[in-house]
């Protein structure tokens, strides 16, 4: 086994009986804990709709399950602000707050209730949104918007190692950790814990999607600096771990989806 392959799998286990490094954490020295949330970056700020009530309830658990799929293919047509609003609520949505300041309760699970995650927008097309970058702001539920972006499809295709299909989204989403936000309580062990918190928040936003007859992807192929360039993130202390796009979608594009696993049949596999 490779000195990479060990690393990585060593990474992925939990606790150890020949781990015997001593770890006090900092949440144990009584060190101050990082903001919940990132704070505004300053951006002109959309309220977003909280009563989702108007919106098609898409069927029970059974029935979204069984239509959970990932979607390549999009019809570039427009979201409601409803629409994108349930998304981001379903992904990130604080719920309650447990204690003062001491963590959220969201529509997700995490780890310790640590929540590391912020959610960043590329927009095309939302129904009341300017096309551009953006910033969930989960504590008022709003959207802040960063600045607009030019060549846009090319921009998002390269952040994307290149999926130019992804670009024809209606909307990319964009997950960065706060690591800190973790290593407060978990030192060297918060990193496989914030690996099953991303899929938790995958799979939320995938079943909302299919409640609302649209399609997503989620992705790890991205680029890291290009990535952070684009929000505005520093690459070390706040960085993308993950990206989903979110289009409308069509029944008649099922072959043209399937197309993207022909090698399957022609390799025989």
């Amino acid at each position: 086994m490779d000195e990479r392959t060990e690393q990585g799998r060593r990474f992925l286990m939990g606790y150890r009986d020949d781990d015997t490094t001593e770890f006090v954490s900092d949440q144990e020295k009584k060190l101050p804990q990082p903001p919940l949330c990132k704070a505004p970056m300053g951006g002109e700020r959309t309220v977003l709709p909280r009563d989702f009530s108007a919106l098609p309830e898409g069927g029970g658990l059974y029935d979204l399950l069984t239509r959970r799929r990932s979607a390549r293919i999009y019809t570039e047509g427009e979201l409601s602000l409803l629409q994108l609003s349930f998304l981001l609520w379903a992904t990130q949505g604080v719920r309650a707050m447990r204690g003062r300041a001491y963590a959220t309760l969201r529509t997700v699970p995490s780890g310790g209730a640590r929540h590391a995650f912020e959610t960043y927008l590329v927009v095309r097309y939302v129904e009341g949104l300017r096309p551009g970058a953006y910033h969930y702001l989960p504590l008022e539920h709003a959207l802040e918007f960063l600045h607009p972006v030019e060549r846009l499809e090319d921009v998002v295709s390269d952040t994307l190692c290149g999926q130019s299909w992804a670009a024809k989204a209606s909307v990319i989403f964009y997950w960065s950790v706060v690591p800190y936000r973790a290593e407060w309580r978990y030192g060297p062990y918060a990193y496989a814990p914030l690996l099953v918190d991303a899929g938790h928040v995958g799979e939320n936003l995938y079943l909302a999607c299919a409640s609302q007859g649209l399609g997503t992807c989620g992705l790890r192929a991205f680029r890291h600096e290009l990535c952070c360039e684009l929000f505005g993130l520093d690459g070390e202390e706040e960085f993308i771990v993950y990206a989903a796009p979110v289009g409308t979608v069509r029944p008649e594009d099922t072959a043209q989806e399937a197309a993207f696993y022909q090698f399957v049949e022609d390799e025989n596999l």
